[in-house]
């Protein structure tokens, strides 16, 4: 709580953007602290997600005009309990059960509210025993299987990490009413499935880690390399798939493919820096200035890894992943790197999960290490399969791969191909002007 305890010197004289200022502050860093404390309170997620929006909009027209309180948390906690309380009170006209509950909780609330210092029971919401285990299970019920990938990702955004919708929105390109739709349904199909606001038993945990870990992956995975808008890395998008990744693998030190996926987004983010040029063109492996690399990035991301190694349980999908990017990452050039050991880790990720990707990836390690002509009757493979359809990645390849061939024509139709499938400005760029060198050498 002493993050949101340094914003709390902001007072009144200071006006009110510093006061608007504070609740945001409090808010992006408290947020999954408060939500889950109300939700552990009231046992319902999507109650206590619109009671704690509910505490910042009041906080955003009373601390304007009040003053920031000494306590915001506390403030914001008393604040979303009152109105939880108010919700109870609604609803006990048509269920005997929550009319029983709202009299149980207005004992001491029902007349005084939340004060500006938040010291209104603050004990029954801020339990210090209890802060871990509400964190993790708000990760593992906004990433219940019950509810779609795309409403796992915005319940996640929304509820763990504190962003707005209109943020969600900006993020994955999307109008903003599309995330707000997503959120609502997700809470109703948490609602409707009586969800339980809980940490899973063990024997349930382990399945359903792999959601949360997708979710962040997902999360991340836009952020590196956008799927469209004229951004090729939105790196506040990232930034908080590495936030939440290294706040689980807090929440869960034993499992070693948190750790893995934590290693994987640190080693991978740990080229953003050069990964753009200075008006944001996208500057590729070969060309990138490695010594403009994020080497704490890459310790934490090593360091990760040996976490996950350590367990002695073999890496998964996640730690596989990252043990490629950890060869990427301690490469002198891309001549000097052991590409012979990315073909041999993407065949283990082969094996632990197939996808086409992954023998994409593997098509590329395999140019590197044996020469493009092999590389290419893995990518021939793929098309034949009918795999990725719709996908700029296979074409965008195997252009690649006939160029160095030597067949200038075939691979400028790929590129161009590749070129019109691709929704990202900056990637799509590339690739045409790709396709246009190799029609004027082929001219």
């Amino acid at each position: 709580m002493s993050g949101a305890r340094e914003v709390s010197g902001v007072g009144a004289e200071q006006g009110p953007d510093a006061a608007r200022r504070a609740v945001e502050a409090t808010w992006r860093i408290e947020s999954a602290r408060i939500v889950g404390a109300l939700a552990r309170y009231t046992g319902e997620l999507a109650l206590a997600e619109d009671v704690a929006s509910e505490a910042v909009a009041e906080a955003l027209v009373g601390w304007p005009r009040d003053g920031v309180p000494r306590d915001p948390t506390g403030w914001l906690l008393a604040t979303g309990r009152r109105r939880a309380i108010d919700a109870f009170r609604r609803r006990s006209a048509r269920d005997v059960r929550y009319a029983a509950f709202a009299r149980d909780l207005g004992e001491g609330g029902a007349h005084g509210g939340a004060t500006p210092s938040g010291a209104e029971e603050p004990d029954l919401l801020w339990d210090p025993d209890r802060i871990e285990d509400d964190k993790l299970a708000l990760i593992f019920t906004s990433c219940h299987p019950v509810l779609s990938k795309e409403a796992r990702v915005a319940l996640t955004l929304r509820v763990v990490g504190g962003l707005t919708s209109e943020e969600i929105a900006r993020a994955f390109l999307v109008p903003t009413a599309t995330i707000q739709a997503r959120i609502t349904r997700a809470k109703k199909a948490l609602g409707a499935a009586r969800v339980p606001f809980e940490v899973p038993p063990a024997a349930e945990r382990a399945a359903r880690l792999g959601s949360v870990l997708n979710v962040l992956y997902v999360i991340f995975t836009e952020g590196s390399s956008a799927s469209g808008g004229d951004d090729w890395i939105r790196a506040d998008l990232a930034r908080e798939a590495i936030r939440l990744s290294r706040v689980l693998t807090r929440l869960v030190p034993d499992e070693p493919e948190a750790a893995g996926l934590l290693a994987l987004l640190e080693l991978t983010a740990a080229r953003f820096p050069a990964r753009t040029g200075p008006d944001g063109e996208p500057i590729l492996l070969a060309d990138q200035d490695r010594r403009r690399w994020d080497a704490s990035a890459i310790r934490r991301g090593r360091a990760a890894l040996a976490r996950a190694e350590a367990a002695g349980r073999g890496l998964g999908p996640y730690g596989l992943q990252a043990a490629i990017a950890e060869q990427h990452d301690v490469a002198p050039s891309v001549e000097g790197t052991d590409w012979a050991r990315i073909v041999v880790l993407y065949e283990a990720l082969g094996r632990v999960a197939p996808s086409p990707v992954v023998d994409l990836n593997r098509a590329v390690a395999v140019s590197m290490a044996s020469g493009p002509a092999e590389a290419l009757e893995i990518v021939d493979g793929l098309v034949a399969g009918g795999a990725l359809p719709g996908s700029y990645l296979l074409p965008s390849v195997r252009g690649e791969l006939l160029s160095r061939l030597g067949r200038p024509d075939e691979a400028r139709r790929e590129l161009e191909a590749a070129a019109r499938l691709c929704g990202n400005e900056r990637e799509r760029a590339v690739l045409q002007a790709k396709a246009a060198a190799l029609e004027e050498l082929s001219g």
